[in-house]
């Protein structure tokens, strides 16, 4: 795993406990003392630690008034060794930050690990005949000399109908993912393994609603985003910021320039030469604006398609959003200059960013005004569109949108964005599909979302699936390839805890996505960057395939096991242009790569 830390390595052992512990480290804060594994001064606790807590002075200045003594001079390490010492497993619930550690309590005969609230950071753990392994990596896993580790058909069907595999399946039936939110406690002395959730996402909207609440609300969004920005910022080593020029990512970049100086701040942006998918020249209006110094590569669509096998074979498990392949470029193109980059994830989770969100009011009223059959034949009629394969094209939607209302509401949001329906997944793997077992994540989000409103519903959906076994996901694959930190100033606690209460009619408001959040940067962000055309960070993948560019072989389609027929039938069909079948093919395509490699 040197790419996740090519700077240094540790070993820690207990021999006559069985207990090893190894790290590699991407040195970020107290680059001199905060080597791993480390352990307590007295050497009754050691940790394994990735990640960052942002509030670590505060924590540590708390723990020293209550008689802690600290060897470092300003490790969040350490930290977390004391805070586990004074106020036991529930001393997660204080953290604010990015996690995944494991702490091994010799005392107690036990390993106690946890993962952040959202999951940014990665965390695979499996039980096998006594021999309790975990890593960042399922690739870590797969070199274990004791583990057995077999194809999960349960996993591979949520990732045709997810485009990606939600915790806690893994790729491997013996694998787990720890939840984001979760923690976990193996007792080495009997065995027993716990998984326990400390955080969970509530949506509680206020029930009072001031007369000036848009005024109100809109200077706490921006006092809480600017100190969670200034949080973000701590570091030992270089620092940027993503800038696509979007809403989220140019606001994370005016409070870093207020916190630390034009002159200190680095933006940067990747381009394509292709118009259609390239938003550089908003990305050099807002370096312009505040002033950063702004690095921008312009880069072929066409030859940066030629890596996708590369990026397939290098992920731990397959994964079908495409947007991968672009970040990736990203993060290649920082990492040149910097080793940490703040970024703009969450904001389309929290505040109803996505195209979805505005289709839910007119399928609701759909839903109830349309009888069945006469909904089949328009969806019959809507099938005979010609098919377009430009960035969320109108048939696209229209067909995505039809598709879901085949089915009761709380799967809309995961219909919608899906790969391949459920009658389809039996054909392709030859065995029954149970619906709501496919979908048992996307109805568990939606019925533990106690508000009424379809928007907080579908806003559960995103933040609890597709953002964190998604977008977070795919952050920290592209980055850590390159050994890079990505941070999420959104996804800062304080500021969650302050939007989940905020009312579903403040942030979609009339068919406009993110309204609080857009009225609240109005004094720090200019009007054609706010109110512009979201694009997201997509490329070309329907054209590529009808074109052939991106080419879906015959060895990898074998090398899935999967009916040839089926995935042939679907191939030829989208090249002839008679379907869009692209989500499908993508995934296709880096199930075959990754299943190389």
């Amino acid at each position: 795993m040197e790419h996740r830390g090519p700077d240094a390595e540790g070993f820690w052992h207990d021999p006559a406990a069985g207990v090893f512990f190894g790290h590699r480290r991407l040195s970020i804060l107290d680059i001199a003392g905060g080597a791993q594994p480390m352990s307590s001064v007295d050497g009754k606790l050691v940790i394994v630690f990735n990640g960052e807590i942002y509030n670590h002075l505060e924590l540590r200045g708390e723990l020293e008034r209550e008689g802690a003594r600290f060897s470092t001079d300003h490790s969040d390490t350490e930290v977390l060794l004391h805070g586990y010492r004074l106020w036991g497993d529930d001393f997660v619930g204080r953290l604010n930050g990015m996690w995944s550690f494991a702490i091994y309590d010799r005392e107690r005969g036990r390993l106690f690990l946890s993962r952040d609230r959202f999951g940014k950071k990665p965390l695979f753990y499996s039980l096998q005949k006594g021999v309790f392994a975990f890593a960042s990596e399922l690739s870590a896993l797969r070199k274990h000399g004791t583990l057995n580790l077999s194809h999960s058909e349960k996993a591979l069907k949520k990732y045709f109908a997810y485009g990606y595999i939600p915790a806690p399946h893994t790729i491997f039936s013996e694998v787990s993912k720890l939840p984001g939110g979760c923690s976990l406690v193996y007792d080495l002395r009997t065995g027993d393994l716990r998984v326990s959730r400390y955080w969970d996402l509530e949506i509680e909207p206020f029930e009072q609603v001031p007369d000036n609440a848009e005024a109100l609300w809109g200077e706490q969004i921006r006092a809480l985003l600017s100190a969670s920005v200034k949080r973000r910022l701590m570091s030992d080593v270089p620092l940027g910021v993503f800038l696509s020029g979007g809403i989220d990512s140019s606001a994370v970049t005016a409070y870093a320039v207020q916190h630390a100086g034009a002159e200190r701040m680095k933006t940067f942006c990747i381009g394509f030469t292709e118009a259609d998918f390239d938003e550089s020249r908003y990305a050099s209006r807002v370096a312009r604006l505040f002033g950063t110094a702004h690095r921008e590569e312009i880069l072929s669509m066409e030859m940066a398609g030629g890596l996708v096998p590369e990026l397939a074979r290098r992920l731990d498990e397959p994964m079908g959003d495409a947007s991968l392949l672009p970040t990736y470029l990203l993060a290649r193109h920082t990492r040149r200059e910097v080793t940490v980059a703040l970024g703009g994830d969450g904001g389309d989770e929290l505040f109803a960013g996505y195209d979805p969100f505005r289709a839910l009011k007119a399928a609701a009223l759909y839903d109830r005004a349309v009888p069945k059959p006469l909904h089949k034949a328009i969806s019959l009629l809507a099938g005979r569109l010609p098919v377009s394969h430009g960035h969320m094209s109108l048939d696209f939607r229209i067909k995505r949108t039809l598709m879901g209302l085949d089915h009761p509401a709380p799967l809309w949001p995961a219909i919608w964005m899906s790969t391949l329906l459920p009658g389809q997944l039996t054909e392709l793997f030859g065995t029954p599909t149970d619906t709501e077992e496919l979908y048992e994540e996307a109805i568990a989000s939606w019925d533990s979302c106690r508000s009424p409103d379809l928007v907080d519903k579908v806003l559960c959906f995103f933040t609890k699936l597709y953002l964190q076994d998604d977008i977070l996901v795919k952050g920290d694959r592209a980055s850590m390839m390159v050994s890079l930190e990505v941070r999420a100033p959104f996804l800062d606690i304080e500021l969650v805890d302050f939007v989940r209460r905020i009312p579903a009619r403040f942030k979609l408001r009339r068919g406009t996505t993110k309204y609080l959040l857009k009225k609240a940067l109005e004094p720090l962000l200019p009007r054609e960057i706010l109110h512009r055309k979201k694009k997201g960070f997509g490329i070309p993948v329907g054209a590529w395939l009808k074109k052939r560019t991106l080419v879906v072989t015959q060895e990898e389609m074998a090398r899935t096991g999967l009916n040839m027929s089926f995935m042939n039938h679907l191939y030829d069909d989208h090249v002839a242009g008679r379907a869009d079948h692209r989500l499908f093919l993508w995934n296709l395509k880096m199930l075959g790569s990754w299943l190389e490699g």
